[in-house]
């Protein structure tokens, strides 16, 4: 007779919590026996429902009645195909995009609108309705990256970035230890990046484009500046443009960059909904239940908004020519304070008298051995500066910011000749 204990595995689990049943699981015990069909069913549910209405509340801007109606509708499309689930990719933008386009197929039935009013709001359906089905133009590199992803890397990247999960949300989704879902996490982060830069590249319009793809590439990935050549291509192209734009979510925004990439309408405002990020964003800081922030790739380069590319080459020149005009000014003041010190009558032993300048008249020799008479100051004027006295004895000063130089000796020449 069969024991009913089965044998414990030869190894010891892995720490952490134990992983439990995943979506892709689950997913396939829909086509299972009853009993196992409605485990799936209602564990699924719990997973998804809330998160899938309240994007239908967004889609409608309506939270009533027609938004349960439309989550319901979503789940049955993606989750009553003949295989089971969807055909590949995470379960939750699956369920988010079908809220959407049964909202934008419901608004054009006018059957439908007499039923469910919230159809026809400019801000709901209709509008919905008449926006662009495919993800805007800015965002197609995206799309491309993030449909070429596993399943697994999409499902990280959405809860952890879009929904704001800590990793062990993703990780029993998954069916996997935490530790591993962090590793995958990173992997997916670098694989969603390389997909955005291969899309730049496969779909460049031009041969120029291609040219400075990895000219975009590399400098952000190092935080460095754009070469002069690439910020003045940006100004240009709007394709290589969108994917500097694109590239620079890495360093901050990717949750945004993932949002407005899958669903496209009303993509803030579900970012807005999610309820890890307004828990993390109403917990006081250094509490112990806030969420930390995403840590950013270390290295990589912000990227400045398209509204200030343009701009970049004009200040650049502006830089240079106020740094010109500061060196100049900084070697005229060098020059009048060495001349200064070199025709102060200062000094052991006596000077020479200048060709071409008559010694001072009145001007007593001072005797041997005695202390040096206090000498007079008058303010030195040149051009752009203005002279201000200092107390005898005290070095010559300038100040950078006002330009003052300070006074030289009466009697000395500024300038020779």
């Amino acid at each position: 007779m069969q024991s009913p204990h089965p044998p414990r595995p030869p190894y010891p689990p892995r720490p952490g919590a134990l992983p439990g049943e995943s979506d892709r699981d689950l997913v396939a015990l829909l086509g299972g026996p009853h009993a196992r069909r409605h485990h799936a069913v209602a564990l699924l549910l719990d997973r998804h429902w809330r998160a899938t209405r309240d994007y239908a509340v967004v889609c409608l801007a309506a939270a009533d009645t027609s938004a349960r109606l439309v989550a319901t509708a979503a789940f049955h499309q993606v989750l009553g195909r003949p295989n089971g689930g969807p055909a590949a990719g995470a379960l939750r933008p699956h369920l988010l995009v079908a809220v959407r386009e049964t909202v934008r197929t419901w608004a054009a039935d006018e059957s439908a609108c007499v039923v469910m009013p919230e159809l026809r709001k400019p801000t709901g359906g209709r509008g919905l309705r008449a926006a662009m089905s495919a993800a805007p133009e800015k965002r197609q590199l995206a799309e491309h990256a993030f449909q070429a992803l596993p399943g697994a890397a999409q499902c990280l990247l959405w809860h952890t970035e879009v929904e704001a999960e800590p990793i062990n949300v993703p990780a029993g989704l998954l069916g996997v230890d935490t530790a591993t879902a962090a590793t995958a996490l990173e992997q997916a982060r670098e694989q969603f990046r390389a997909g955005c830069v291969r899309a730049h590249r496969e779909l460049a319009p031009t041969s120029e484009c291609r040219f400075h793809n990895r000219l975009l590439d590399v400098p952000m990935r190092r935080g460095g500046p754009l070469l002069p050549d690439a910020r003045g291509h940006l100004t240009a192209c709007r394709h290589c443009r969108h994917a500097a734009e694109q590239l620079g979510r890495f360093d901050g925004g990717l949750d945004v960059l993932l949002a407005e990439t899958v669903l496209g309408w009303g993509a803030r405002r579900y970012l807005d909904s999610r309820p890890a990020r307004r828990a993390s964003q109403e917990a006081p800081s250094g509490s112990a239940g806030a969420r930390p922030a995403a840590r950013a790739p270390g290295g990589r380069h912000r990227t400045v908004p398209e509204g200030r590319i343009r701009a970049t080459a004009d200040a650049s020149r502006r830089r240079t020519a106020l740094a010109v005009g500061a060196g100049l000014t900084s070697l005229a003041l060098l020059a009048t304070v060495l001349v200064a010190e070199g025709w102060s009558d200062e000094g052991s032993g006596s000077r020479a008298t200048p060709v071409g300048h008559s010694a001072r008249p009145g001007a007593a020799a001072r005797p041997a051995g005695g202390p040096p008479p206090p000498r007079r100051w008058r303010p030195l004027r040149y051009t752009g500066l203005v002279g201000a006295a200092v107390p005898p004895g005290a070095p010559p000063v300038f100040s950078p910011v006002t330009r003052t130089l300070a006074a030289v000796p009466t009697g000395a020449n500024p300038l020779p000749g």
